[in-house]
């Protein structure tokens, strides 16, 4: 897999935890560096271990169905995509997020986010593309947009957060697209 392919995998799966990281700067009253720190280290971590656990459990699979993976991972990869691009439409402009310091509200936004990365990672199994680089690089991307987007928050509020949600699920199906198209010709 190139690099500008891993890159844009990783911006789409970056997309929901940089929406949440600017709800979360909105919501942090008194915002410190150590703030945004927690929020994109919680967020970057399990953004780089879900492709790690999707492509363990997606390697069992991989023989089953060798023969439609490419299928699948443009079916995973535009439903992840258009679910973005679904939930981008239906944000409420009031609504925000339960204190985002919190270790319990923490953990649930960063399992929460990190969702369609697992299937990420099994697309990956089914595609034979080995999992540690993009991970890891999803991981780093992840980490510093989330802690981009605490500052965005704090400074810029609801603006952009329906747009980066919504850019991010048609990355997510443009490469679906590729991948099947690559698998077609």
């Amino acid at each position: 897999m190139s690099l500008t392919t891993t890159m844009a995998i990783a911006l789409g799966l970056a997309a929901d935890a940089f929406a949440v990281s600017i709800t979360s700067g909105l919501a942090i009253k008194q915002l410190r560096i150590g703030h945004a720190l927690r929020i994109a280290l919680f967020f970057g971590s399990f953004q780089a271990a879900m492709p790690v656990v999707g492509w363990f459990a997606g390697l069992t699979l991989t023989y089953v169905i060798s023969g439609i993976d490419h299928w699948i991972a443009f079916g995973l990869l535009t439903f992840i995509g258009s679910k973005m691009i679904y939930e981008s439409t239906k944000m409420g402009s009031g609504e925000r997020a339960p204190n985002p310091l919190d270790p319990y509200v923490l953990l649930m936004l960063s399992l929460a986010t990190s969702i369609d990365a697992l299937a990420v990672g099994v697309s990956f199994a089914f595609l034979k593309v080995t999992v540690l680089t993009p991970a890891l690089i999803i991981g780093v991307v992840t980490f510093d947009l989330s802690f981009l987007g605490v500052y965005v928050g704090d400074k810029l509020g609801h603006f952009f957060e329906r747009k980066i949600e919504m850019a991010g699920g048609f990355i997510l199906i443009g490469i679906g697209a590729k991948i099947l198209i690559q698998h077609l010709l």
